[in-house]
């Protein structure tokens, strides 16, 4: 059932000023109904291989748009999100940023890059309580994603940090890794294994009394990364894991994937939790008083709930006791950023999350224009968080209506339509009201589902977004309105990569561009397709004002668009 948004207290709402008033164009004033942007997330534009399920899939109504010539092709990877270079993934929580900002912004793996290279995270107070403790009788725990799949984490990020605080008198270090397989190769789990072990074991042989060593572990769907509060129980096991030991007993990290290899055909990121024993049975890495934890994850939506079970006092979701009675330990923790700058979570962190201001959502509600916007629990954060600058309230909840549908507790390539058909109803419910003059809607399906590897799951999935698609242009042609129809970044469209004759799939993101394409059933010539070289998702916002009848903000980037 589809539920309005009330989450965010009122005190969040950023109602802008005069400074935030947008000229109209002289020469379109926008149509008489409603323009609906829909984010397809996950679904790039890839070679016509066997390989690509939005190729794959019978998609008649997106085919259609892509043969109009009102269509382009996006960049979403890289530069064009905030990203350091062109070998780097776009993702969601970068390409909404992007979307909704019509600016391009530094962002996470840059911002921590670069406070590395200056040394500023060292110096920032967070890491330097976080290394008082650990130098005072603690123990200082790294936890993150275990990969270089450079979305969520990188462990060249781990790696400064284990340095670091070896060099700044550290002799206690406990590593509590979460196995990707998701933004890199399915089973690559033992390959950054056997680099951090190789990163401890310098250490330890370089520094007198040094034990560093990975403590405990899992795949990052089965603990500990839950986002949007879909799976609380998954956070749990985590919490338990980590700080209590509680999980499969094994020798080592390697002893336990090995394992689970040998007993499962599931990738990475649906492994088991496991703790690290030693010779006696007792976990080597749980967490006690005086100890200090840092969540060196750089995206915020897999990292915000962790963080709360950690370092709220008030924490309800679940019970952080351990399981023999006492009280939970007490622990100093931080994350690698401010995932959350309106709910302050974590409350202390090391770099400084980038400064999104200006965002279309300020521009369009000083105007007055009434919007909405909707999508299932795994993406509802993406259309108001992330689109709104990392904002979680809204802008002008006078003027705004946020509905999410709860999405299903379930492997995605299990029910590859999710909730598609459900935001689509609510959708056709909101542009019929005659209340909204835009609106905008995420599709997960293309990303989750894309993420299991499924190509056959994927290329359902594609086909029941087709179906959605075209009902709501139906729509949109019966109110007179414009659709635009985009994505936020690759996934679906390459599901599995082929070498001598063997066949992998690929659970993670792709460099591909992504489509943009406007429907406009009273088009008449009006404007035409002109993009500048190398235009992104930065690119849309101007081109949603100009559609509105609006001039975009002068430090906007320019429209795809150019009125004739």
């Amino acid at each position: 059932m589809a539920s309005v948004d009330s989450s965010a207290p009122t005190d969040t709402d950023e109602i802008p000023g005069d400074d935030f008033l947008l000229d109209p164009l002289e020469s379109f004033g926008g149509r008489s109904g409603p323009l609906l942007l829909i984010v397809a997330d996950g679904v790039g534009v890839a070679p016509d291989i066997d390989s690509n399920a939005v190729y794959r899939a019978h998609t008649p109504t997106l085919d259609a748009l892509a043969d109009s010539e009102l269509y382009t092709e996006l960049a979403a990877h890289g530069p064009a999100v905030g990203l350091p270079s062109d070998d780097d993934m776009g993702n969601s929580e970068v390409g909404h940023n992007a979307l909704g900002a019509g600016r391009i912004f530094a962002q996470g793996a840059k911002l921590v890059n670069r406070a590395i290279a200056d040394g500023s995270l060292f110096e920032a107070d967070a890491w330097k309580t976080a290394i008082e403790r650990a130098t005072s009788g603690g123990t200082l725990h790294f936890l993150g994603l275990h990969s270089d799949g450079n979305v969520h984490s990188h462990n060249d990020h781990l790696y400064a940090m284990l340095r670091r605080a070896a060099e700044e008198g550290v002799r206690s270090v406990a590593v509590h890794i979460l196995h990707d397989g998701r933004d890199v190769p399915a089973r690559s789990a033992l390959t950054y294994i056997d680099s951090t072990e190789a990163v401890l074991a310098e250490i330890n042989d370089g520094y007198e009394g040094a034990a560093y060593r990975i403590a405990s572990g899992g795949g990052r769907m089965k603990i500990t990364m839950d986002r949007y509060e879909a799976d609380w129980e998954m956070v749990e096991r985590g919490y338990r894991c980590h700080t209590y030991g509680e999980g499969r007993p094994s020798a080592s990290a390697t002893e336990a994937v090995e394992t689970m290899y040998g007993e499962t055909d599931a990738g990475d990121q649906y492994l088991d939790w496991f703790v690290v024993v030693d010779d006696h049975g007792s976990p080597v890495g749980t967490m006690a008083d005086g100890d200090a934890v840092i969540l060196y994850n750089f995206r915020g939506d897999r990292a915000i709930e962790i963080s709360r079970a950690y370092e709220e006092d008030d924490f309800t979701p679940f019970d952080r006791h351990p399981a023999g009675g006492g009280e939970r330990p007490d622990l100093f923790f931080a994350g690698m950023l401010e995932y959350d700058g309106d709910t302050h979570v974590p409350k202390h962190y090391l770099v400084p999350p980038p400064s999104i201001n200006r965002t279309m959502g300020q521009f369009l509600c000083a105007a007055g224009v009434r919007s909405f916007a909707i999508s299932e629990t795994q993406k509802f954060g993406h259309v108001t968080y992330f689109w709104n600058g990392n904002r979680s309230g809204y802008v002008d909840r006078e003027l705004e209506t946020y509905i999410e549908i709860p999405s299903d507790n379930v492997e995605f390539n299990k029910t590859p339509g999710m909730k598609l058909r459900e935001i689509t109803d609510e959708t056709i419910k909101l542009l019929r009201s005659g209340h909204y003059r835009w609106g905008r809607v995420n599709f997960p399906n293309g990303d989750m589902v894309g993420h299991t590897g499924d190509l056959d799951a994927t290329i359902e999935a594609m086909e029941v977004q087709d179906e959605c698609v075209a009902r709501l242009i139906k729509v949109i042609d019966e109110l007179d309105g414009i659709l635009i129809y985009t994505a936020d970044h690759g996934n679906a469209d390459i599901m599995y990569t082929e070498k001598d004759g063997v066949r992998s799939p690929k659970t993670s993101h792709t460099l591909s561009p992504v489509p943009f394409a406007i429907h406009d059933p009273d088009y008449d010539g009006e404007y035409v397709m002109d993009p500048v070289e190398g235009a992104g998702l930065s690119h849309v916002a101007a081109t949603v004002f100009n559609l509105l009848g609006y001039k975009p903000p002068p430090d906007y980037n320019p429209s795809l668009i150019r009125f004739v």
